[in-house]
């Protein structure tokens, strides 16, 4: 079974209680988490003017293919209340499939690696922390270089 990575995050009410419920759903209706990073307080990215983010990178394994997985996924965020906005709003939940081993998925659906990791440090540290020799499959770089490339510098620290 392959390593695979999800980044959970959200900046709407409890937010350490989002990601505590997301990660006993994930375990629960996914399969095995077998490393999780840090918890990070994160800048918001994109849309700016809103609250912090909370965010944690998830190492899985799962039997689920990658439209599976993403059905799941999406599932577990509806059943703790998100709700779909605007784009790239505030959130309680968010779980976006980082890597599916080193898989390269492209579906009007579903795009993995997900498209922008090199561009946002909140990805990447977290990702960093757990995984910094994982090699993305379209870049040929590891996780560490790719987070000493990016340009993104918004706050990321350690909750």
């Amino acid at each position: 079974m392959n390593d695979n990575y999800l980044l959970t995050g959200g900046n709407v009410g409890n937010r350490l209680h989002y990601l505590q419920k997301a990660y006993e759903l994930i375990e629960s209706k996914v399969d095995a988490i077998v490393k999780k990073s840090s918890i990070y307080q994160t800048a918001p990215w994109g849309f700016t003017q809103q609250q912090p983010f909370l965010n944690q990178v998830l190492c899985i394994t799962t039997t689920l293919e990658p439209a599976a997985l993403l059905n799941q996924l999406l599932s577990i965020e509806l059943q703790l209340g998100r709700q779909r906005m605007e784009k790239m709003g505030p959130r309680v939940i968010d779980i976006d499939i980082l890597f599916y081993g080193n898989k390269v998925v492209s579906t009007p659906d579903l795009v993995i690696p997900h498209p922008r990791i090199t561009e946002r440090r909140f990805v990447l540290t977290p990702l960093n922390e757990i995984a910094p020799d994982f090699i993305h499959p379209v870049f040929n770089k590891t996780i560490r270089e790719l987070l000493l490339d990016c340009s993104d510098e918004l706050e990321v620290k350690i909750y």
